[in-house]
């Protein structure tokens, strides 16, 4: 793992995959889910996933075999997962509000859960059953009633049985056999099998990713996911191995993640950079998280903490691991971070499974303006406004001024006829009381 200096550091990943043939592909794809809805879904699934499906949707049956096969410790983890995750989501939930004035004006602004959330799941290898807790799981307490799940299929038809426990876990309301970007455009447009929804959430290849950026507009997204990306900064106090293990942890994901160790000390450095070789090599996945390492793993020896803080907010990662002697007092310093994790024992698998904040996290730098999701991204806001007879005749002048400043007059007589009828009124009732 290279030893570099600040200024060396790649502060702004690009993206190096050219994907304008993939972008093709997937506008193909588009378009044939459209025109032919299942049918098209059915051969594609034949074609791509080598599934050979009489039916697209998973029965209940199909799901009560799949938790017979996963093993007991594994669904205890799985329950205490999700009740941790739906906990803290709990506090992240608003309430509609009002706020009447004392001339009889009322504001104030409706949350409502959205009606229909598709979530797309990998399949195969790439299948994590903790995605879909972690993406099922802020819609339900959202209040979202309908949340469905697609998945590609095995070759056999069948599903990845960790991935229906956990969905059953997480309370998904119906699950359909299919994946790629000929999932994300069903779930965007609808298909006679698959209802249309409101939002797409969830990671996936290249093709799903580039599909979500395709119907963004049809549908809400949560965003274009990125490769994984951690950020450690540590200081003597650090223990070395822990280091090394916290940057493989995410190194392990992808080729393109990228793991960097910012530090104020050379010892550390030293020692980090022989420990990363070290547990490398005894990992199942040491040929993907080498190749992580040597393309977008560093080193970075900085003057101090001061620093270090200043490079890691201009990387803005994704997870940010405070591993200094007192994380909490130099909190305040951190900028853009998807997920801070803070002292020696907080290591970034605890967030990713069981600590109960979301690990749908904002990478590629985009921390700088995007949050982790949650609760918010699955309800819509809607602004009320009522207002009295005394208040549209106390602001109804200056609206109509800036309405003509603006050019629309429309707007302005809109305004005007009721502050007309509003004087014609008094000025009949101050007739009738001079008649007295």
């Amino acid at each position: 793992m290279s030893i570099i200096k600040k200024e060396q550091l790649d502060t702004r990943r690009k993206n190096d995959q050219d994907t304008e043939r993939e972008r093709r592909i997937v506008q193909s794809i588009i378009k044939q889910i459209r025109q032919e809805g299942d049918a098209a879904l059915f051969r594609l699934t034949k074609e791509l996933d080598k599934a050979d499906l009489v039916t697209l949707k998973v029965s209940e049956e199909e799901i009560d075999e799949a938790m017979g096969k996963v093993e007991p410790a594994f669904l205890e983890a799985l329950h205490e997962a999700a009740r941790r995750i739906s906990a803290y989501h709990e506090k992240q939930k608003q309430n509609s509000w009002f706020s009447p004035e004392p001339d009889g004006t009322i504001l104030g602004q409706l949350i409502r859960p959205l009606e229909r959330v598709g979530v797309y799941v990998p399949g195969g290898k790439a299948a994590y059953p903790s995605s879909v807790l972690m993406n099922v799981l802020p819609a339900k307490v959202a209040g979202v009633p309908e949340r469905v799940m697609v998945t590609p299929p095995l070759p056999d038809g069948t599903v990845y049985a960790p991935t229906l426990a956990a969905a059953r876990i997480a309370g998904v309301t119906s699950i359909y056999k299919v994946g790629g970007a000929q999932a994300v455009a069903a779930l965007a447009y609808g298909t006679e099998s698959i209802p249309p929804v409101d939002k797409i959430v969830g990671p996936g290849n290249v093709y799903v990713a580039l599909a979500k950026q395709a119907v963004y507009g049809q549908v809400d997204i949560d965003s274009i996911a990125g490769p994984s990306e951690i950020v450690v900064i540590a200081d003597d106090s650090a223990n070395p191995v822990y280091v090394a293990a916290d940057l493989l942890s995410q190194a392990e994901h992808d080729p393109m993640a990228s793991a960097v160790l910012i530090t104020p000390s050379p010892d550390l450095a030293e020692k980090v950079a022989k420990e990363v070789e070290l547990q490398c090599n005894r990992l199942e996945r040491r040929e993907i998280a080498a190749e992580s390492i040597r393309r977008h793993g560093a080193i970075c020896v900085v003057d101090d903490l001061a620093e270090a803080f200043a490079a890691a907010n201009q990387l803005a990662p994704e997870h940010l691991e405070l591993a200094i002697e007192e994380p909490w007092q130099w909190l305040g310093k951190v900028k853009h971070a998807g997920a801070v994790f803070l002292g020696n024992f907080s290591p970034e698998p605890i967030g990713d499974y069981f600590a109960g904040p979301n690990n749908v996290l904002p990478t590629n730098g985009t921390a700088r303006f995007f949050s982790p999701l949650g609760v918010d991204q699955f309800v819509k806001k809607t602004s009320l406004i009522s207002y009295s007879r005394e208040a549209l005749c106390r602001d109804g002048k200056k609206v109509m001024t800036l309405a003509r400043a603006e050019g629309l007059t429309a707007h302005a007589a809109s305004i005007r006829v009721r502050l007309d009828h509003a004087k014609e009124g008094e000025q009949k009732g101050g007739s009738k009381r001079a008649n007295r």
